[in-house]
Order: C-alpha cells, then sequence, then structure tokens
C-alpha cells in the first residue's frame, strides 16, 4: 500500500530549505517560492504558469542564491545567463519534457545596454499560457520549412533593476535587498545542500503525481479584488495550495494579496497614465477645460513629476511642450473613441487651444488608480488660475477657476 503524502507538512520542509539559504524580503516570499516550486512539478496539468522574479537595485542581495535553490527543487531545471529565441524553443520542445528554465542576470537581457531582445521577451511573454507557439523557419540553405515551436514552460529569474512591463505583469515579483546585520543565512555549499534539495525535489515529484489530475480541474477561488492578469498568475499557485491544505489555501491568499498590493505599489506607470493622473488630480482638479499654456505651467512645475526634465536617451532632456503633451493624450481616446485633441478654450476674447475635462474623462475612468480621498482641489493649489492677466497659483484659498464663455481673463504665457 502507497504511503499517503502531507502535502501541507511537505510544503513547510521545502519553504525550511530555502529559510536555511535565502533572506527573502517578506514571509508572504517565502510562502510564493515554496509554492512555485510545487507548480513547477505540475506544469503539464496546468493551463498557465507565474514568472517568478527576484529583482534588486545593487548586486549581492541573494538573487542568485535564491535562483539557485529553486534549481535544487524543481523539474529539469536549465540554468542560463544567456540564450536566444530559438535555442529557448529548441530547449521547451526537447524530448527529455518540459524544462524549469532560470534565467539569473536577467538584467543583461533587458537591460539599457542589452538592445531590447525582442525575440526573448515573446519567448517569455507569451509562453506562461498554455498552447502559445510562435512559427520559426527550420533546415539548411534554401531547404526551409516552417515549423511551430512551444514556448510554454515555467520560467524564475534574477536580475538588477526591473523586467519590461510586459514580462512583470506575468511575475510573482520577489524585491531583494542585501541582509541586515541581525539577518542570517546559512552558506550553501553545492556539493553537500544539492543533494538535499534534490531529495525534496523528487519527493515534490512523487506528491504532485497523486494532485495531477485534481490540479488539471481546478478552479480556485480568488481572493477579493484580484482578477484578470493578476488573477491567472496566481491561479496555478492557489490551486497547489488548496491541494496541500492544512494553513497553505490561508497562507497563499494571504501572500497573493500582499505581493500583488505590493507589485501594484512598485509599479512605475507609463508616461501616459503618470501624464492622465497628473492631469486628473494636479491640473483640472474639479476644472472643466484648461488651457494649454495653464497646463504646462502646473505640469513644468511640479516638483515629484518628469515633466520639467523629459529625455527619450537618458542624455539629452528637454521639457515638455505643447506637441508633446498633445503626442502623449492623442494614445488615448474620448468618450466616443475618437483621439484626444486639443480644442479651442475660450478665454476672454480668445480661444487659445486647450484641452476639456469630457474629453479625457474615459482615459481618467480606465487608466488612472482610484481618486486620492482627499480631493485634488483641496490637495493642491498649484493649477495657474485665470485672473487680470497674471497666475493667482500662488494664492492656497483661491478656489478652482471654472472657465466659462463670459469670463473676461488674459492667460500670463508660459516661456
Amino acid at each position: 500500500m502507497t504511503e499517503t503524502i502531507d502535502g501541507a507538512a511537505l510544503l513547510d520542509e521545502v519553504e525550511a530549505f530555502h529559510r536555511r539559504f535565502n533572506v527573502f524580503p517578506t514571509e508572504a516570499a517565502y510562502v510564493a517560492v515554496a509554492l512555485w516550486d510545487a507548480h513547477a512539478h505540475l506544469i503539464d496539468a496546468l493551463d498557465g504558469t507565474a514568472r517568478l522574479a527576484f529583482l534588486s537595485p545593487e548586486p549581492g542581495s541573494g538573487k542568485s542564491r535564491a535562483l539557485e535553490i529553486v534549481e535544487t527543487l524543481t523539474p529539469r531545471a536549465a540554468t542560463t545567463v544567456n540564450a536566444s529565441a530559438n535555442a529557448l524553443f529548441r530547449l521547451v520542445e526537447a524530448d527529455e519534457g518540459t524544462p524549469t528554465l532560470l534565467f539569473d542576470e536577467i538584467d543583461t537581457v533587458f537591460g539599457p545596454k542589452a538592445g531590447g531582445n525582442e525575440e526573448v521577451r515573446g519567448f517569455l511573454n507569451s509562453g506562461y499560457r498554455r498552447g502559445a507557439k510562435s512559427l520559426r523557419c527550420v533546415g539548411d540553405g534554401s531547404s526551409q520549412n516552417a515549423e511551430w515551436f512551444s514556448s510554454f514552460c515555467a520560467v524564475a529569474m534574477a536580475g538588477l533593476g526591473s523586467l519590461p512591463d510586459t514580462i512583470l505583469t506575468r511575475s510573482i515579483i520577489i524585491r531583494m535587498r542585501k541582509k541586515a546585520p541581525n539577518e542570517k543565512a546559512e552558506p550553501y555549499r553545492r556539493r553537500v545542500h544539492e543533494k538535499q534539495g534534490h531529495v525534496l525535489r523528487d519527493r515534490l515529484a512523487e506528491w504532485t503525481a497523486t494532485i495531477h489530475d485534481r490540479i488539471a480541474e481546478a478552479w480556485p477561488e480568488m481572493p477579493e479584488g484580484v482578477s484578470d492578469r493578476p488573477a491567472d498568475v496566481w491561479e496555478p499557485l492557489l490551486a497547489v495550495a488548496d491541494a496541500a491544505g492544512g494553513h497553505w489555501p490561508e497562507r497563499a491568499r494571504a501572500a497573493c494579496v500582499a505581493l500583488i498590493k505590493a507589485a501594484q505599489q512598485g509599479d512605475e506607470a507609463s508616461l501616459g497614465v503618470r501624464l492622465l493622473t497628473d492631469l486628473r488630480d494636479k491640473v483640472f482638479g474639479g476644472a472643466d477645460r484648461m488651457p494649454t499654456a495653464a497646463i504646462l505651467e502646473v505640469l513644468l512645475g511640479l516638483d515629484d513629476a518628469p515633466w520639467a526634465d523629459l529625455s527619450d536617451d537618458g542624455q539629452n532632456s528637454k521639457p515638455l511642450t505643447a506637441r508633446g503633451l498633445s503626442k502623449l493624450l492623442g494614445q488615448y481616446v474620448r468618450p466616443d473613441n475618437s483621439p484626444i485633441r486639443p480644442r479651442g478654450v475660450r478665454v476672454g476674447s480668445g480661444t487659445p487651444k486647450g484641452y476639456y475635462a469630457e474629453d479625457l474623462s474615459d482615459a481618467w475612468a480606465r487608466y488612472c488608480p482610484p481618486h486620492p480621498e482627499k480631493s485634488a482641489t483641496s490637495a493642491t493649489s498649484a493649477t495657474p488660475q485665470v485672473s487680470e492677466g497674471e497666475s493667482v497659483a500662488e494664492g492656497p484659498s483661491e478656489s478652482r477657476h471654472m472657465f466659462a464663455e463670459s469670463d473676461t481673463p488674459q492667460l500670463r504665457s508660459v516661456g
């Protein structure tokens, strides 16, 4: 009679093994990584897989060590620091079975000097869902045939800085940091400890084989508020936690919420979303229209904003201009699905170009984070008010000026 394996106890051991050698930033990270190790053994039963990203701003933060421990616990682990997309496709299609791909020094693949590596990015983006395939030519010289190659496999990465947004949204992000003086980790000795990790790996393989069919049919309940891409990312890990039982379902969902929240707080919004949010919260604040010159005056005066120092290459920087503002906003659409464009704004006897809140309302609702609890009207007095030929932005008590057809002010020019 085959002995029943206690999945919860086994995951406890996997977590404990990580704790010996890794100092993760949060308890949620230990939970997520242990579940990720187990989910890699179930890749053939899953419709999706979460990428695992160990990232840090500085070297010596334990990223490579974390990847090294993952390597000992996952099936058919293949570690690389560089690879072409074609080589990755071949690896996934190999007869040995679906690999667990471990990418160390991922910053050399996507960093500022790496040139983008669009084919590798495409491999990582597509391969988080079963059925993802890419078309490649195979053969020599003129004897070429088109063949489909799968990219679906479990991938863990470690590197400095960040990753392309398209990869981050498919990832569980662990932001590593240097150990504090009071944080200790056992030195890892491969020739000794790798064997211990492999024992756990083999036990994980044995246990996951017993829950394979259950995982294939699982529809784990998501924590409140978790949907769309984050739900896709966490679904396989929550399925593993539910199959393990014990305290793992509860811990997994708590970790899910904590790490999603941390990722959202750490995200840098795209320049377009940042612009939309600043327009809503710092510029309009209840006004129904604003001239372009007034908008630029506010944006360029914001201390904690990029608008006064925009740069495409990190060397040549310049402030946001009316043309740049129009180009950024033109990526988004009005409620009638036409691009957002500047329109005439009646100011006194003139109609300078500007923007209307009604044109921006759909983009605000779709792309901006929730409005701050404290309204923009009371939170800032930065918006230049249109008064008798001067800005009254310095006056903290003035209410926002609502442009109307009967207004007769003059707008201070912005140099």
